[in-house]
């Protein structure tokens, strides 16, 4: 054997035990649990690819636009826990949503429509996003910035110094 196969062979076996040991020490699992929202991503990424490289109709969109909405909604979840899909929930219907308005904003000609599908789909979804959130922290959150909206607009923050008719109020 000459000495070029055996630094190729060498150098195999090194990276076989390096892999092994790193599969052992749990890196691999540690990656597998906390990178695969980025798989469902890179699917709906690929997915657009697809269509703006030309080679799919612009329905491709309608997944892909949902499975980018979904792995972000997953890497969030993957990261601060899955307890908060008790109220992200309705981040599902504006995945959907999503994908449908973009097969609708690519799509020619403009299909009859869609666009009020994914108006409608987009709002119901941030309706009820907004009243999950509201059994959340977020609700003092809303509160806090209720108080000092009120508080700027008493102050006189909010009128514009050129109108009349604000004055005197």
């Amino acid at each position: 054997m000459s000495s070029k196969n055996d630094v190729r062979l060498g150098l195999f076996i090194v990276i076989a035990g390096v892999v092994i040991l790193l599969g052992k020490l749990g890196v691999f699992g540690f990656l597998g649990r906390t990178l695969w929202p980025f798989a469902i991503i890179i699917v709906g990424l690929l997915l657009h690819l697809l269509f703006f490289g030309k080679r799919a109709r612009a329905y491709v969109l309608i997944p892909g636009g949902a499975l980018v909405v979904y792995g972000l909604l997953f890497a969030i979840c993957n990261f601060w826990g899955f307890d908060l899909l008790s109220y992200l929930w309705p981040v599902f219907l504006l995945g959907i949503a999503v994908g449908v308005y973009e097969y609708h904003m690519f799509e020619s000609p403009k299909p009859e429509g869609v666009l009020l599908i994914a108006l409608f789909l987009g709002v119901v979804s941030l309706v009820l996003l907004f009243f999950t959130l509201l059994h959340t922290g977020a609700i003092y959150v809303l509160a806090v910035l209720l108080i000092a909206l009120g508080i700027w607009f008493i102050s006189g923050k909010g009128r514009s110094r050129g109108n009349k008719w604000n004055r005197g109020w």
